[in-house]
């Protein structure tokens, strides 16, 4: 027998039940934070869902669900960064190591020299064996410029360069790959915030952008990433990578409802071709088995 995804467990759950009960609410409050929503969360959506039902006189799967979905499109915003012309343009991605950061940096820098636009790969991650060599690969595929330095080198100077060479071209994208695992958290963030202040010191004004990208299948571990990095440099949004039907999601909607951060795209697969713009609508009606 094939197991069932998150979203089919979900639905299941209110065909089980006649009436709301306190059951019921208890058990929906389970299969939220089994779908990586976390305990604090989906017992605040909960609590207010019930809330709703009974003021309201709610019953019913239909109308549960319906009421369920548009209180999670609440907390889950989108924004689409955008590069302005003749400018110089900074995507900064961030992100612990393994979560798919440099093959992000590329699916980018190939969305954005479609559209037309002057595209440099920063190969700022200095400190991970091989991270340059394989930004590099991208780059030559993709046929797209790359600014790099040898292992070990300062980051934040991979990043001035990159910036130095995109205004000598007439602006354009700088997308910089960086570094996500140093000896300690603290070394990490102090890098980062190093990282953040020479690009905020060369990109035009409001065309920084600090982008985290976090692994659709880690659940909670990705709102804890988020907290630090955001802790750290004031992030502007999100990308999920990684996800696909075993991805449950939640963590999207914590993250949101919690640090008010909007997703930009989603990713499902390893081609430069898979990533999409987020789209909060479809990605909580597929979380609750709606689509």
């Amino acid at each position: 027998m094939a197991k069932l995804s998150f979203a089919q467990k979900l639905k299941s759950l209110f065909g089980l039940y006649k009436s709301e009960t306190d059951e019921f609410f208890d058990d929906l409050t389970d299969a939220l934070v089994e779908g990586d929503m976390g305990a604090k969360t989906a017992f605040e959506v909960v609590s207010s869902l019930e809330k709703s039902c009974r003021e309201e006189k709610l019953c019913g799967s239909e109308e549960v669900t319906a009421r369920l979905e548009q209180m999670l499109i609440s907390f889950v915003k989108k924004s689409e960064p955008q590069v302005q012309k003749n400018k110089v343009n900074v995507f900064l991605l961030l992100g612990v190591n393994g979560v798919g950061k440099t093959t992000s940096c590329a699916k980018l820098a190939k969305r954005f020299k479609t559209q037309g636009e002057n595209v440099i790969l920063a190969a700022s991650d200095t400190f991970r064996a091989a991270a340059v060599d394989q930004i590099s690969l991208h780059a030559e595929k993709l046929g797209v410029r790359i600014v790099k330095h040898q292992m070990g080198s300062d980051p934040g100077a991979v990043v001035f360069d990159a910036c130095e060479a995109c205004r000598a071209s007439g602006g354009g994208l700088v997308i910089a790959d960086t570094a996500g695992r140093l000896h300690n958290k603290e070394n990490l963030v102090n890098e980062l915030k190093k990282i953040e202040r020479i690009a905020s010191s060369k990109a035009d004004e409001g065309c920084l952008k600090k982008i985290l990208v976090i692994d659709a299948t880690t659940g909670q571990n990705a709102v804890r990433q988020a907290e630090v990095f955001n802790e750290a440099v004031g992030l502007d949004s999100v990308i999920l990578t990684k996800y696909d039907s075993t991805a449950k999601g939640g963590e999207i909607i914590t993250i949101g409802k919690e640090l008010s951060l909007p997703v930009s795209y989603v990713c499902t697969g390893e081609g430069y071709d898979d990533i999409k713009v987020f789209d909060p609508e479809d990605y909580i009606k597929e979380f609750i088995g709606t689509k």
